[in-house]
């Protein structure tokens, strides 16, 4: 084969591979400029360039901020939007309370020894018993008491049949003063003999509420021995939440049910309202004294009491007008045609499909009743300094701070 046939079989394969590298590196060439190919120089990050944006603080009063939005009447109609004026009128909702019995403290009685020993004898074992008035309770031993009655005795023994002296006084005060009662002195009198055992006895009727010591205990005075309480009297303690009892007055009237006693709702008055709120709660304790000789109301049983509140004279609006974030509470009034202004307010009473308004609006100003947080949304949007076009007919971004009010009116 001579050369030139040679170099001819060569030259293809050199010219198509050339143009296969022409035509990739064309290829290559827009891609970069596409920006499309992933090792794209456009893509390299510089070493010293930081990783990632700070973060922007956050406003925290743009959070809250909303500004006012105005509205044509082919906005608002597309809107829904409905406006509805404040109204001034006399409620007199009843309030609702759960009620707990307990036991009437002035009936509640505490037992104590009067002096020091040793409980040798227990007359009353079970707690919840049923205990007379002068019932024996407790058998206590106490050397001091024993070693007084022979003293007394010794001193009678002295006297002999004549008068009584200043030394036999002063030993029966003593006996009387460690807690033995007149049939018990007069008993040793006439048997000669003192009592090893001092008993204590039920100072009046009712039932063992608790009972902390058992045979062997060792008391003295600052000992409980048992507590009783008289039932046939008792307290209803009802829990008012703070947002609904400032009506409640000593004589206001209600009516209590106890529906788990088989006990016909009763009227009743109250007693005593406490002078401090419970801070766990929340609530007012409200006091009733109830009658309970037949025993149907024991302590821990829980009820219902409604109060019928005095009418009062008070601002509301619907409860759809009230935007609520949580933090805050407001609406939005009607200030001029098309003008919605914000406005925070102070809420009272929740009545079923109204809400009293105590601060922050007036009587007969029209606020947004209906398509209010699609007005709630473009007044954010204001306020964080976006476009205003998602309403028909907005115009103007005016922001008005939500410390800004109308001055406040109170329905009490």
């Amino acid at each position: 084969m001579t050369e030139q046939q040679t170099m001819s079989r060569l030259r293809a394969p050199i010219l198509g591979g050339a143009t296969v590298g022409l035509v990739l590196a064309a290829v290559l060439g827009i891609q970069h400029l596409r920006h499309g190919w992933p090792f794209s120089l456009h893509h390299l990050v510089p070493a010293t360039a930081p990783l990632a944006a700070a973060p922007a603080p956050v406003d925290a009063h743009a959070a809250h901020a909303r500004a006012v939005v105005e509205l044509d009447d082919v906005g608002l109609e597309r809107g829904g939007v409905r406006l509805e004026a404040a109204r001034a009128e006399s409620i007199a909702q009843r309030v609702r309370a759960t009620v707990t019995v307990v036991p009437d403290e002035a009936r509640v009685v505490h037992l104590h020894a009067r002096i020091s020993g040793w409980v040798e004898v227990l007359h009353a074992t079970t707690t919840g018993q049923d205990v007379r008035a002068g019932a024996p309770l407790v058998g206590i031993f106490s050397q001091e008491l024993y070693a007084s009655q022979v003293e007394y005795l010794s001193a009678l023994q002295s006297a002999g049949a004549g008068p009584r002296s200043a030394i036999v006084d002063g030993a029966r005060s003593r006996l009387r003063v460690l807690g033995m009662g007149d049939a018990e002195v007069r008993d040793i009198e006439r048997s000669g003999k003192p009592h090893r055992l001092v008993t204590l006895t039920a100072p009046s009727g009712g039932v063992l509420l608790r009972r902390p010591v058992a045979p062997g205990s060792a008391v003295d005075p600052s000992t409980e021995i048992v507590t009783l309480a008289d039932l046939s009297r008792v307290w209803a303690i009802a829990e008012v939440p703070e947002s609904e009892a400032a009506g409640i007055a000593p004589g206001m009237p209600a009516q209590l049910d106890f529906a788990a006693a088989g006990k016909q709702i009763a009227d009743a008055k109250v007693e005593f309202v406490a002078p401090t709120l419970t801070e766990r709660t929340r609530t007012l304790k409200v006091r009733f004294s109830l009658d309970n000789r037949d025993g149907a109301l024991r302590p821990g049983l829980y009820g219902t009491a409604s109060f019928a509140a005095a009418p009062r004279e008070v601002v509301t609006v619907p409860r759809d007008a009230v935007v609520d974030t949580g933090e805050r509470q407001h609406v939005f009034v009607a200030t001029a045609p098309g003008r919605l202004e914000p406005r925070t307010v102070t809420l009272g009473t929740r009545m079923a499909d109204r809400v009293e308004i105590r601060s922050g609006l007036a009587a007969g100003e029209n606020v947004v009743a209906a398509g209010v947080f699609l007005i709630d949304s473009e007044s954010r949007l204001r306020a964080s300094g976006g476009a205003g076009g998602h309403a028909h007919g907005a115009a103007g971004r005016e922001e008005v701070p939500e410390q800004k009010a109308k001055p406040e009116h109170s329905g009490h």
